[in-house]
């Protein structure tokens, strides 16, 4: 939420001004672009009144609001009764399965709205079925969620992964449509790497080379560090590591599993913000640095 919105909300629900591809995050369930709003439904049914379709049909769903206490939580039959009496309110054709638009209505925060609505696919998901993996890998949420906080806005953004590995953080980050190339200095990992991506029908550059060795300027690095569970990495390969990755990008975020504050700082980094990914009793922390 910080990186994507630049705040954080204490609930389920969070009001913003950047609209989003809710299909870009695991963690964002739908979305409703706001046309009205109105302290109560009466008011709100009168509003709709005026919404010009030109022709399109259209569906309304009630978009539940899960933060809500249950004294204000409406009832199934309740949901529908809202949803039909908005659709005749709405100058247009109702189609349920096919609608050219979709409409939600909600209650939040004391007060009712209606806008247009789009529900998240969990694309990330179907990346889990890549013909290569590891099992120290990242898995396909949590990478997506790395590239998002690292390239919140893609736009103009030119992105590296430059220990690439199998390529589960360039197959969520190219799936999105960001401009990001990956290498690594195990060549044996690579034709691993460019399968995956070539399974799901993405393309992108993915070459043998040592991060010692990259020359090219990049806006945004993303490295996941090696770690000593299947390789040996000294704190001072580290420091190398992220000496170079300082070189040649921008900002650079970092996951990690053992701790890397005084190495980060000692190759020049600040660190802007950071959180921790747990899966069991096996965690990474994910460091934002510029």
């Amino acid at each position: 939420m910080r990186s994507l919105f630049g705040k954080t909300s204490p609930s389920n629900v969070l009001e913003t001004f950047v609209k989003m591809d809710p299909s870009r995050s695991p963690f964002i369930k739908e979305r409703m672009s706001v046309i009205y709003d109105a302290e109560c439904l009466d008011d709100l049914y009168q509003q709709v009144e005026t919404l010009q379709l030109n022709g399109a049909t259209f569906k309304v769903t009630y978009v539940k609001n899960n933060g809500q206490m249950k004294s204000e939580n409406e009832g199934f039959e309740r949901r529908r009764a809202i949803e039909r009496e908005m659709g005749l309110h709405i100058n247009g054709l109702a189609d349920l399965r096919h609608p050219d638009q979709s409409f939600g209505i909600m209650h939040v925060n004391r007060k009712w709205v209606f806008g247009e609505y789009l529900k998240s696919e969990s694309v990330w998901f179907r990346h889990q079925k890549k013909p290569n993996g590891y099992s120290t890998a990242l898995s396909t949420r949590v990478a997506r969620a790395v590239v998002n906080i690292a390239i919140p806005n893609p736009t103009g953004i030119k992105a590296i992964d430059p220990c690439c590995g199998i390529g589960t953080v360039l197959v969520e980050a190219r799936s999105m449509g960001i401009d990001i190339v990956g290498s690594d200095r195990n060549q044996l990992i690579i034709p691993g790497a460019r399968e995956n991506m070539a399974h799901f029908g993405l393309t992108g550059e993915i070459n043998v080379a040592d991060i010692h060795d990259i020359t090219s300027h990049y806006d945004v690095a993303i490295i996941d560090l090696p770690y000593n569970l299947c390789s040996v990495i000294t704190p001072e390969e580290q420091l190398e590591m992220l000496q170079s990755a300082r070189g040649f990008a921008e900002k650079v975020v970092v996951v990690t599993v053992e701790p890397v504050d005084e190495i980060l700082l000692k190759a020049g980094f600040s660190i802007i913000d950071r959180g921790v990914a747990k899966k069991g009793l096996f965690s990474r922390e994910v460091i934002v640095c510029h």
